[in-house]
Parts: structure tokens; sequence; C-alpha cells
């Protein structure tokens, strides 16, 4: 006879929901919450929005970019409410959204990590963060939070 799965025995991970990939340097651990309030990854000040990304790529780029000296992770994020496009990079300096970036005022939720990829080369890393440096400094380097 079949065991009847009940309501108790079910994982809170939706095996169906879309999932996405969260760059950055916080040591999490599987079932922490990404909640929007925290620092930012990359400027000095608090967002009101989490931001993800649908391409490993994109992750890549976020774990480097971090601000600080940890480690840099790769989570496997699951969605706990509404997400919408990025308008950093939406409809903005890429149309459409080709690179796949995401936020939301809601949590994420971690269900795994990456922990095998392949990092820019030190070169590539120096050149992004002297591009955006050169931009905040111009002031048009913005996060529209």
């Amino acid at each position: 006879m079949e065991k009847a799965i009940k309501p108790d025995n079910i994982a809170s991970h939706n095996p169906f929901a879309q999932t996405y990939f969260h760059g950055t340097k916080a040591d999490l651990k599987t079932g922490d919450l990404i909640s929007p309030g925290f620092q930012c990854n990359y400027a000095d000040r608090k967002l009101s929005h989490v931001y993800v990304a649908a391409t490993l790529t994109a992750a890549i780029w976020g774990a480097e970019l971090a601000l600080g000296e940890g480690c840099q992770r790769i989570y496997l994020v699951e969605a706990t409410g509404e997400v919408e496009d990025d308008p950093n990079v939406t409809d903005k300096k890429f149309p459409g959204n080709p690179t796949m970036s995401y936020r939301s005022v809601h949590p994420f939720r971690v269900i795994g990590e990456v922990t095998v990829w392949t990092p820019h080369s030190p070169e590539q890393v120096k050149a992004m963060k002297d591009g955006l440096k050169k931009l905040s400094e111009q002031g048009v380097n913005v996060i529209i939070d």
C-alpha cells in the first residue's frame, strides 16, 4: 500500500518554482532569507529591494563586485513574493531584459549554493570596478531603488 504524503512531510522548497541566483559575499545557509533593508552589496547604503538574476553570468559579477572582504558566493534562491524586472538595466541600459535581472521587496529563500563557477580574470574585474567608479564620479552610477 502506498503511503500518502501529508502536508507536514512536504519540504518548504517548491521544486516547480522559478529559481534565481544571488551573488554576494554574505555567508548564508540553506533556508536563510535574503531580505530587503540590509547593506547593499555595491554601495554604502541599504536598499528596499533584493536583486537577483536568472543567469549565472550576472550572479558571478554580483559576487565579484560585492563590497567587503568575505568569500565570493553564489546562492540559488527562490522568491517568497512578487518579482519584477530590475529597472537599473531593463529598458535603460539594455532594451528588454537580456541580462535576466530582477528584484523584489519580498525576501528570497536560499535553497542551495553554487560552489563551482569560473571567475572573471583579475584584469576584467579591475576594469569593471574602474568603470563603475568612473560612472559614480560622474553621478550616473545610481541605483534605482
